[in-house]
């Protein structure tokens, strides 16, 4: 099937674009100096495990921004895709399978979210909503994505004898570990990132939850299996 075969090179490329653009990000400021001005170099920091920054941070400034909001724009291109895609692999199993619209919706909502968030970054208005604007963008980007990720994974599962020939089960049960990881995370980080304080915790929250979720997509492409 052509579209498993999209699906499966799509899928590497929503994890490689922006997992090298953020960290790219990170080493110029925090490694090449030359490159960014005095005010936002950082240094003996590895926020993935300190938090010592945030993935905002990293990008918003020259000549990061260069960096960043181009890779976002094109992945928010490359996860449209993927998720038509998507939509044609399981209507070729089942037209009518109750969960379609809903990781169509999410899957799209989130990339629409992902592309504002790329486009306000590094604007700053100082108003008080702006900033909170801001923050629904990007809350409701993670939001979407983990929720299509969610009901994807669900109707990859209840196909899973119909797809036994395309895809490798204990793939798909680690991707379903995944999402249950991020949820449960989600859930019990609420209450300490809703309130002042925690800075590095939520800065090494960010980082690492960034990982997990675009880890899905990379989970994605070792799934389908050759053809």
């Amino acid at each position: 099937m052509s579209d498993i075969a999209k699906v499966k090179s799509l899928s590497i490329w929503v994890f490689i674009v922006p997992f090298v653009a953020v960290n790219i990000c990170l080493i110029i400021t925090t490694k090449l100096h030359f490159l960014i001005d005095q005010p936002y170099r950082l240094f003996n920091t590895f926020p993935y495990l300190d938090g010592g920054t945030s993935i905002s941070r990293t990008a918003r400034y020259f000549p990061n921004y260069l960096i960043f909001k181009p890779a976002m724009f094109f992945t928010s291109y490359l996860l449209v895709k993927y998720w038509l895609y998507n939509k044609n692999i399981i209507k070729s199993f089942d037209e009518n399978h109750k969960h379609i619209k809903h990781f169509v919706f999410f899957g799209i909502a989130s990339a629409v979210m992902l592309t504002l968030h790329s486009i306000f970054l590094g604007v700053n208005f100082d108003i008080g909503i702006y900033k909170i604007f801001r923050r629904l963008i990007l809350f409701f980007f993670i939001l979407f994505e983990v929720v299509a990720q969610t009901y994807l994974v669900l109707t990859l599962y209840s196909l899973k004898d119909k797809l036994l020939k395309y895809i490798n089960t204990n793939i798909l049960k680690c991707k379903i570990l995944l999402v249950s990881t991020l949820i449960i995370v989600a859930i019990v980080s609420i209450p300490i990132v809703t309130v002042p304080g925690n800075k590095f915790f939520k800065h090494a929250l960010e980082w690492d939850y960034f990982v997990g979720v675009i880890g899905f997509y990379l989970l994605t492409f070792f799934m389908w299996k050759k053809n």
